[in-house]
């Protein structure tokens, strides 16, 4: 399967997300395959409806760990954090937007090995924005009504 990055508004970015219960070799490929796109766009952090499935599959690699997140649950939430995030779907796009510190994560990963993953700062802050991909939740929902018109219209001319 060839993969490419899906770009609003692609209905299939708001799409729920099913979660996976077969792991087999198709999915770890897929998995291999969402982290070389998401490497081939500089990107840190990949969910599957930005390739165009809609299941609870994300990616995300920093500073050499590749964490994979298979039906992922935030399960706990502390402190407040601030910063700049970009989207792979939104290119050219970026926003402050503010995301828990702090965050424990249940997955399992391509395996479906059960997982916990502890994180704060910037990896918390990968985590909760690819878990929010898996439930149709955008970068641009966290920005205000104008600024979302401005950056739909914006995107609407690329097409």
């Amino acid at each position: 399967m060839q993969l490419k990055i899906v770009e609003f508004p692609d209905p299939v970015l708001r799409r729920a997300t099913r979660p996976v219960t077969v792991f087999d070799e198709a999915l770890k490929v897929f998995v291999d395959e969402m982290t070389i796109v998401m490497k081939d766009d500089d990107g840190v952090g990949i969910a599957a409806p930005q390739v165009g499935v809609s299941k609870k599959v994300a990616v995300v690699c920093f500073e050499g760990e590749r964490y994979v997140l298979v039906n992922p649950v935030i399960v706990e939430a502390t402190g407040t954090q601030r910063g700049e995030e970009g989207c792979l779907s939104f290119p050219g796009i970026f926003g402050e937007i503010e995301r828990a510190e702090r965050v424990v994560v249940e997955c399992q990963d391509e395996t479906g090995a059960r997982r916990r993953h502890e994180a704060e700062g910037f990896v918390a802050r990968a985590f909760q924005h690819e878990i929010e991909h898996l439930e149709g939740k955008l970068l641009i929902d966290h920005f205000s009504p104008m600024k979302r018109e401005l950056i739909r219209k914006r995107l609407m001319k690329r097409k």
